[in-house]
């Protein structure tokens, strides 16, 4: 069987109590967990600062970078 390549990277991040609370909120409010709200917001922010890298379309990938973050 082939091994499935991982496109995430692992890290701690430190973020104050009050912070975090209003994440979690805005997380469940959204039908999110915590880290997929997390990366949302960096995506989001990457993509409004025209920073985000554009990915490469192949074969499997029918979306564009736009439709893939509303979906999110």
């Amino acid at each position: 069987m082939a091994k499935k390549e991982n496109k995430t990277k692992s890290f701690i991040l430190r973020i104050d109590t009050d912070t975090m609370d209003a994440i979690e909120a805005w997380a469940a409010d959204e039908f999110r967990s915590t880290n997929g709200q997390l990366q949302w917001i960096i995506t989001e922010a990457l993509r409004r600062a025209k920073r985000l890298p554009k990915r490469q379309k192949n074969d499997n990938d029918n979306n564009n970078n736009d439709e893939s973050l509303q979906e999110l």
